[in-house]
Order: structure tokens, then C-alpha cells, then sequence
């Protein structure tokens, strides 16, 4: 990688908030792989923070270079911001976390059949015990035609409609955890009804606006963003319009500075109280010592809380968490598709993980 290396002072703090992990920053660059062309790392600690940035944004020699303000695809890194509008519409009592999902929808459409006497509740999307399946009916056949490129882009508001009507769940929702970009992006939906907005418009006033955050948002087209990358080939941008709640949203490491700040920081108001309320932890996953908040997954490592989420599309890999008691924040961002191994992803867990023991 052609190294630009970038840094915000925004808090004030040193440039370099954590010389000691620059071996774990440049392992991150490294797990990217060799397709990655652009790959953004990110790290807060304390009041200071650092955002590294590698390469440019295509294979082209005149291609921009990777900065701050480079815009990625976040894949299901975008259900943290799903999580947070749904705490943010509950602090401002216009919904509450309990409510059946189908009295949020739109009212022409028919809910999911569930075999139960326990309905389909908003909490149950945003824990992923729902009982819907991991994607929901007709995706696969709609996704076909475009697998290795934009597998979602037929699939719209229309076709989810259908497809939840199609829907029967056979378990009680509540009752066991099962990972779910269906339920997700049906809780996007729900909050877009439930605010009478679509799903990026809700974004941009409930988030974005507050928070500052200048190039974040499920636009396809974003001004900055970088080329995704999937073996080397080059990809149009992903289009999700179906399910943006799951999947959409497109991000900077410097937005993503900010928004995990937010996170970390316990600021005031609703969007504070907000960020403090998806961190509340709900359950135990399965097999396992770790946790989930709303969405949020939730692991201890030395006596402190770490909560972190990745995500991927066709062309790239994303990673953001934080740990309360460092403070510390990490997100790692490449233009290149997710590795069978997670390689880049473990990277960024090492990373934060060795962040908030710093801290």
C-alpha cells in the first residue's frame, strides 16, 4: 500500500494517541490483503485519537488518495445505526422497544405468521430473536442474476412487503437468538414508518445532522467513496433498497470517529441517552460468554466491556467498536471484500481490544 497517512485533532489530544499499537495499525493495513487499494484505520484513546489512511481510492495511478473523509461501505456495521434510531425514537416516546412490530408497519401490509401467542416485538429485531430466517423469501432467487456484484439490487420496499406476507415463524420470538439481516432490515422499515420518512432521510436528521457526521448515509453515489474491490475486480456501488436498515449505510473513518464518540462519551440528551440505552445488554448468546445489546455484540476482556460489530458487502470490510472504560474506539475500514478468514476483521478486534487496555 502507497502510505498518506492522516490525522484529526478534534478532541485535542496528541496526534498519535497510542504509540504502542502502531504494530497492531500496521497488522490491520496488512490483513487487508492485496486487493484492498484504499484501507482507513482509525483509533481513539483517552481525549486523542489518530486516523490512518493507506493507498488510494481505485487501482488507477491518478486515482485521489485515501484520507479522513473517505467514504466506505459499512455492510452490517450499518445496524448499530439502525439500533440507534430505534433507542432514539423509544427515549422520545414515540415508540416503545415492546411494541409488535406489524402495528409499525404500514397498514396495507400482512404481518409475518407467527405459531405463537407471542408476538414479533421491536426488541426481538434489534436481538436477533425474532425467528426470521437470516434473509427473508425471494431474495436468493431475485439476488441470483447479480450474486458476485449487487445481489440485493432488485429487491425493494415492494418485494419486502411480499415477502413478509410469505413469512411464517415457528418459534416462540424471544426465545432464541439467530442472526438476521431479515429482522433488521424490517426494524429499518418500522422506524421509517413509525418517523414517516424513508430509512435515510431518519438517518440524516436523527444522526447525522446531531452528530456532524458530513459523509454518512445510504446514497449509492456518495461523493469520496472508494471503488470496492472482490478478487481484484473492480464493483459498482452496493445497492440494498429493500433492506437499508441492514445494510446501506456508507461511512468516513472520521464520521465514524465522531459517532463512536458519541458512544463513548455519554453525551447529553436523547441521542446520548440513546447511545447509552443500545449498550444496555439484553442477553447471552448461545454457547458462549458473549453478550448483545441492541444489536451491539458484547465480550469482556481484562475486567473491561468491549462492544463491537463488522460488517461486508461485495467490496468491502468493515469493523467499528469501543470499550466505556479505556476510553478507546477503533474502526477499520478496506475496499476490498471480506476474507473467508475474517483476518481483517480480527485485526480490528485485536486492535481495540489492546486499546482499551492501553486506555
Amino acid at each position: 500500500h502507497h502510505a498518506r497517512p492522516g490525522a484529526r485533532r478534534d478532541h485535542g489530544g496528541r496526534v498519535n494517541p497510542a504509540p504502542g499499537l502502531d504494530p497492531l495499525v500496521a497488522r490491520a493495513v496488512r490483513a487487508a490483503g492485496p486487493h484492498a487499494t484504499a484501507v482507513t484505520v482509525a483509533v481513539a484513546r483517552g481525549g486523542a485519537e489518530e486516523i490512518r489512511c493507506h493507498g488510494r481510492l481505485g487501482h488507477r495511478p491518478t486515482a485521489p488518495p485515501c484520507t479522513p473523509d473517505t467514504v466506505f461501505e459499512l455492510g452490517s456495521v450499518t445496524k448499530t445505526f439502525t439500533a440507534l434510531l430505534l433507542a432514539d425514537l423509544a427515549v422520545r416516546g414515540e415508540l416503545a422497544l415492546d411494541d409488535p412490530v406489524e402495528n409499525r408497519l404500514p397498514p396495507h401490509w400482512r404481518p409475518a405468521r407467527v405459531r405463537s401467542t407471542e408476538p414479533i416485538r421491536l426488541l426481538h429485531l434489534a436481538t436477533h430473536t425474532s425467528g426470521l430466517p437470516r434473509l427473508p423469501p425471494g431474495l436468493l432467487a431475485s439476488a441470483a442474476p447479480a450474486w458476485s456484484s449487487n445481489p440485493y439490487a432488485a429487491y425493494g420496499d415492494e418485494q419486502l412487503r411480499d415477502g413478509l406476507a410469505r413469512t411464517t415463524v415457528r418459534g416462540r420470538p424471544g426465545s432464541r437468538y439467530g442472526y438476521s439481516n431479515y429482522g433488521v432490515a424490517l426494524l429499518g422499515r418500522a422506524l421509517a414508518e413509525t418517523a414517516a420518512m424513508p430509512y435515510g432521510e431518519l438517518l440524516a436528521e436523527r444522526i447525522c445532522r446531531p452528530l456532524g457526521l458530513r459523509s454518512t448515509g445510504c446514497a449509492p453515489d456518495t461523493p469520496g467513496q472508494a471503488v470496492g474491490h472482490r478478487r481484484g475486480r473492480a464493483l459498482p456501488p452496493w445497492r440494498i433498497p429493500g433492506l437499508p436498515g441492514a445494510g446501506a449505510v456508507r461511512a468516513s473513518g472520521a464520521d465514524l470517529m465522531r459517532y463512536l464518540r458519541l458512544h463513548l462519551d455519554g453525551a447529553d440528551g436523547e441521542l446520548g441517552a440513546a447511545a447509552r440505552d443500545v449498550q444496555r445488554l439484553r442477553l447471552r448468546l448461545p454457547h458462549s460468554t458473549d453478550r448483545l445489546g441492541l444489536v451491539w455484540m458484547h465480550r469482556q476482556s481484562g475486567g473491561r466491556d468491549l462492544y463491537f460489530h463488522s460488517g461486508g458487502t461485495r467490496g468491502f470490510t468493515a469493523f467499528v467498536g469501543f470499550a466505556p472504560q479505556g476510553p478507546a474506539a477503533v474502526a477499520a475500514l478496506a475496499n476490498t471484500a471480506p476474507a473467508l478468514n475474517g483476518r481483517f476483521v480480527q485485526a480490528g478486534y485485536e486492535l481495540l481490544r489492546a486499546a482499551a487496555r492501553a486506555g
